[in-house]
């Protein structure tokens, strides 16, 4: 996945929202969202390749998300990022799936990723380049990319235009889905869906075997939780409701 667009803590109805697009080559194989009984309930795509996902929530409503995290040179990976996602979903709270990834990176190695845990407690962004960083979203609405987060961007050398391209596309994505006056979180996710359908913002990709293969729309709230998730470019193709429960 290399768009992740959220909203925590910034509407009452619903602590996390999540509009997200996942970036992939195009024969990888993959299964849309299901209930899925891991080492605990969980709702989550499936990457048929290496049996990991790219998000996720559990039915402790914490959510995981990742990006690849593009760097000056590649660092060896033994093990997938999406089973990292699979593993931190086992948490009972984002700061204990965040504990959980520290000590994964004391004892695995993986390539580079940025990878989002929130909870209706707290929210965080891990970052690995070969060097683990943490730091706590504040409440509000966030993008994270390849390149990095919330205008914290690192440009590698080997791809100037295309990582300068990527962070000016998501400033200008969080800067359209500022939340407006008395918008909900619904509201507020369907702003998201068309803004990352929108070429204008350049994060729905189409490429030679590679682009946007798919895009999910989640809302965790106490009351109902909710999961839209269209099998295709959000471009071309509609988002359809998840029929899962925890």
């Amino acid at each position: 996945m290399c768009t992740i667009t959220f909203a925590w803590q910034a509407f009452e109805d619903a602590p996390v929202v999540v509009a997200a697009n996942r970036d992939e080559q195009d024969d990888r194989p993959s299964e849309p969202p299901a209930r899925r009984d891991w080492e605990r309930p969980v709702v989550a795509p499936r990457d048929s390749e290496a049996g990991g996902t790219w998000i996720g929530y559990n039915d402790a409503g914490v959510l995981v998300a990742i990006t690849n995290r593009w760097l000056e040179e590649s660092i060896a990976g033994d093990r997938s990022r999406g089973l990292l996602v699979r593993d931190a979903l086992n948490h009972d709270s984002a700061e204990d799936a965040v504990r959980f990834v520290e000590r994964e990176l004391d004892r695995r190695s993986y390539q580079g990723f940025n990878l989002v845990v929130a909870d209706a407690s707290a929210a965080l962004l891990v970052e690995w380049d070969g060097r683990r960083r943490i730091s706590n979203f504040d409440p509000g609405v966030h993008v994270v990319v390849n390149v990095g987060a919330d205008g914290n961007y690192v440009i590698p050398g080997h791809r100037t235009e295309v990582s300068e391209q990527q962070a000016a596309n998501a400033d200008a994505v969080r800067t359209a889905l500022k939340p407006e006056p008395g918008e909900d979180s619904q509201a507020w996710l369907d702003r998201a869906a068309t803004v990352i359908s929108d070429h204008e913002y350049g994060v729905c990709v189409h490429g030679d075997g590679f682009g946007t293969r798919s895009s999910s729309l989640v809302r965790l709230c106490e009351s109902e939780t909710t999961y839209e998730f269209a099998d295709g470019p959000p471009c071309e193709t509609s988002f359809r409701p998840v029929e899962a429960r925890l």
